[in-house]
């Protein structure tokens, strides 16, 4: 305990002449020296206590909140959407095999579908079906006119707004428009359903539905729809029907001033040239007219 309580002494510079000579006797002072440099040279560091506590309580008024994100609801239904149009693309891609064809004013287009059969569409009509299912289901969709010849096979269905036509294997034609609904047989047998009512058609006959009325026709003389041949014909039709056939074959916008449009027109007009075709419809009923641009306009004779 000496010992150590003498070389404590000799750190602090205590040691009398004695002490001094003792230690030398058990202590090698060169390796003390060095300590005592060394230890010299290593200051602890001062500290201001009343500077240290202010700090310390300004780190707790400073302490960092957590971070709250804010769910941008804007930036969410944007994402959500593109996943929805993303997600309907790939199914239109992958399962949708839909088939849509469409013919504009003055222009017919010829089809072959998948089972071979035959569809002629007349101007301005659409036709639409599904390829992936048609072995299962020869189903169509017309807004218009077509002419079919169908291959023999299981049933065919073609579905327009004013009413369905099925067949198994035949010649028809299909006319849908404004108001007015016909179908004609050219061959074999066809099922036309309107308002829950069906009737068969054999080969000559046909079914029309003008403005809500129902007339069955016959021809035993026509082989196909006129328009085939690039004419329109009509039997007993009101002229606002032509009149709208007219505008269908043409680039033109009819008018008609102090003109009957319901009255009754029977005839054909011809779809390759416009004169001819306005005559054609003009002068049995009695009516003039006159062209500027594209606009033709009916008006009575007297009034020329």
């Amino acid at each position: 305990m000496k010992k150590e309580n003498n070389i404590l002494k000799w750190f602090n510079n205590e040691l009398s002449n004695q002490e001094l000579e003792d230690l030398k006797q058990t202590e090698n002072l060169d390796v003390l020296e060095k300590i005592k440099h060394y230890s010299a040279q290593m200051e602890a560091p001062k500290v201001d206590a009343q500077k240290a506590l202010a700090a310390f309580k300004q780190k707790q008024h400073t302490k960092s909140t957590p971070k709250v994100i804010s769910l941008n609801f804007k930036t969410f239904f944007k994402v959500a959407a593109m996943l929805v149009v993303m997600l309907g693309a790939s199914y239109f891609a992958f399962f949708n095999d839909t088939k849509t064809f469409t013919t504009q004013i003055a222009e017919t287009e010829t089809l072959i579908l998948p089972d071979n059969s035959e569809v002629i569409l007349n101007a301005k009509s659409k036709l639409t079906y599904n390829k992936k299912t048609w072995d299962d289901k020869r189903d169509l969709e017309l807004e218009g006119e077509a002419f079919f010849k169908v291959s023999k096979g299981q049933k065919f269905t073609v579905t327009t707004d004013a009413g369905v036509v099925q067949v198994l294997g035949t010649q028809f034609n299909v006319k849908e428009r404004d108001n007015y609904f016909e179908v004609n047989c050219f061959e074999g047998l066809v099922s036309v359903t309107y308002n829950n009512q069906t009737v068969k058609l054999k080969k000559g006959k046909g079914y029309k539905v003008v403005d809500g009325i129902i007339e069955l026709t016959e021809s035993n003389t026509i082989k196909a729809p006129s328009w085939l041949q690039d004419e329109s014909s009509f039997t007993k039709i009101a002229l606002k029907q032509v009149i709208a056939e007219l505008e269908l074959q043409y680039k033109v916008k009819i008018n008609f001033e102090n003109i009957d449009d319901s009255q009754l027109f029977t005839g054909t007009f011809t779809h390759s040239n416009l004169n001819t075709a306005l005559q054609s419809v003009t002068i049995p009923l009695k009516i003039s007219y006159k062209i500027e641009k594209n606009i033709v306009t009916f008006y009575k004779y007297e009034e020329n």
